[in-house]
């Protein structure tokens, strides 16, 4: 600040994560973009949350502080699905633990409100995003009320935060009070009111179930939890949805506008070529999560495939924006000219790869149906699988002189390949010839049809035949690569029968996993309804839910044997 000249910062980032200047880092990402309009920006990571003078290093900022609990939710960074301390931290210096508390967002606001108790405070990211109402909380086995309200934040953004976030600086920047600022796409506020007739300037607003009615343990409120997040998921849409209300505690309302509209392809390109270091801090010997993703680019955000277990079609929205070809082109050339870069990028895509580009003519408006899902539980006839335009980025990259060899690391759909009459044969010829190293990670989950089911996910068959297609290609390239597929165990749908056909499933194709994932019912997505409720909320039918200790260690053991 000193070296700028700055007296005060206009906005301080409070961020769960060490500081790495790289655009898969949501503080960096969020501080660059402001920063490119015009906004002077301080940023305190993972401060000691014991001490509070670590709030004040920086002075109080003009404008307000922003805080971000880090690229993963703290408990899920902190916790197994078993609910056992984790030994490590990715995102911390030298993979240590103990640089974030748990809740981080609730422990840096009340950091916050201590040292400046009238500062402006927004909250975001996956951790506020995903609690923005009434949400089950798994290690504490309760429904807890909206994080807005715990956290006594002025906003919320949730979502993507570009957008949202751009705006209120602006409205702040004018002079607007943040208590005004209550209109905003892609935001949630509270609003005190003893008569719900108060609320009348969200129109058209759908009041879902009080936190009162959800929060119980009887049939009751089970159920009505499962239709709260039904209509969440059908108030999505950035194009059609209509403002939510929930009340808590008789007289205050959480309440959410309309989602904020995708950010465009040349938005996207202006935003990943942004003056990024792609370094550490210097203070920091190692991060872990940054050698990841260090010489990675992404090239798309959203992800339709509707997989229940995941959370982000809830966060980024099932409406997919692509960068162009350009852009990446340019940003990979950038990438040679760094002195440790070897010659090999170690991903392009987003969550999930070969999700390149909008597959209706409803996605490419920024909007998708709040009646059906893309893939699930069939194709949507409307749909339209293309991998060109991927195949000619990724040809395009692979010929930047200086670049040795392109990988694709994040994920693809193996059934959005079959879906793809006209280029899925050549997109995994492409694949196998030039993108894939030894290994290549794909995401069966299961194979029982009831538990493939719950999880949003096509059937076995379109797995079986994705392992012959890849075997035979690579057999035709004369080369040796495997796949290496993870399984789910314990997800709601499976019991010990359904443990056993996978186990026999495994035995048959002599495959035995290195790695199996207890199904972990995190915030924001349909499979933790589904283990809060034992209801599958799509239909309101009574599902098998796996909660105790010793069965889920069975299942996974029977898997692995």
């Amino acid at each position: 600040m000193d070296e700028r000249g700055w007296e005060e910062c206009d906005f301080i980032f409070v961020s769960g994560d060490a500081y790495a200047d790289h655009p898969s880092f949501a503080a960096a990402l969020l501080c660059r973009l402001l920063e490119a309009e015009g906004y002077r920006i301080g940023l305190i990571p993972q401060p000691d949350w014991k001490d509070p003078a670590s709030y004040t290093i920086l002075g109080r900022p003009l404008l307000g502080f922003l805080v971000g609990a880090g690229n993963m939710d703290s408990m899920v960074a902190h916790y197994t699905a078993a609910k056992r301390l984790r030994s490590e931290d990715a995102y911390s210096p030298n993979n240590k633990k103990g640089y974030r508390p748990d809740r981080a967002t609730l422990v840096y606001v009340e950091g916050i409100r201590r040292a400046y108790k009238e500062a402006a405070v927004i909250i975001g990211g996956i951790e506020a995003s995903l609690r923005r109402f009434a949400h089950y909380d798994y290690w504490s086995d309760t429904v807890r009320r909206s994080i807005l309200l715990d956290s006594k934040a002025d906003i919320l953004v949730c979502g993507m935060g570009e957008k949202p976030l751009l705006q209120i600086a602006r409205r702040l920047a004018l002079g607007e009070n943040i208590s005004s600022i209550i209109d905003e796409r892609g935001t949630c506020v509270v609003k005190h009111s003893k008569n719900s007739a108060d609320l009348s300037q969200w129109k058209d607003a759908v009041f879902l179930p009080s936190f009162m009615t959800v929060k119980e343990n009887d049939e009751a409120s089970l159920r009505a939890y499962a239709e709260h997040f039904m209509m969440q998921k059908k108030n999505a849409d950035p194009l059609s949805a209509k403002p939510l209300i929930e009340e808590n505690d008789g007289n205050r309302y959480v309440i959410q506008n309309p989602p904020a509209l995708p950010v465009s392809s040349a938005e996207m390109d202006r935003i990943y070529e942004l003056p990024f270091t792609r370094k550490a801090h210097p203070m920091y010997d190692d991060i872990p999560a940054l050698k990841e993703v260090s010489f990675s680019l992404v090239s798309s955000r959203g992800c339709f495939g509707g997989c229940s277990f995941c959370a982000i079609t809830n966060h980024q929205g099932r409406a997919v924006t692509g960068r162009s070809k350009e852009s990446l082109q340019r940003e990979a050339r950038k990438l040679t000219s760094y002195k440790n870069f070897k010659g090999y990028i170690h991903d392009v895509g987003g969550p999930t790869a070969n999700f390149f580009r909008p597959v209706c003519a409803k996605q490419k408006k920024g909007g998708f149906c709040t009646d059906r899902e893309c893939l699930y539980p069939d194709v949507c006839p409307n749909l339209k699988a293309d991998h060109h335009q991927y195949l000619e980025t990724l040809k395009a990259l692979r010929e930047i002189n200086g670049i040795k060899k392109v990988f694709i690391r994040s994920g693809i759909r193996f059934d959005f390949i079959q879906y793809d009459k006209k280029n899925g044969n050549e997109f995994l010829e492409t694949l196998c010839r030039h993108h894939v190293s030894g290994q290549l990670k794909v995401a069966p989950e299961h194979v029982s049809a009831e538990v493939l089911d719950a999880m949003g996910k096509c059937p076995s068959s379109c797995y079986e035949q994705f392992r012959k297609d890849f075997s035979a290609v690579n057999k035709k390239l004369g080369l040796k690569q495997y796949l290496l597929p993870y399984y789910i165990c314990a997800h709601p749908g499976a019991g010990m029968k359904e443990a056993k056909e996978l186990s026999e499933y495994l035995k048959k194709t002599g495959f035995i996993p290195e790695q199996t994932q207890e199904f972990y019912p995190t915030p924001g997505t349909l499979s933790a309804v589904m283990y809060r409720t034992g209801l599958d909320p799509r239909t309101m039918k009574p599902i098998y839910t796996t909660k105790g200790d010793r069965e889920r260690r069975k299942q996974k053991a029977l898997i692995k044997k």
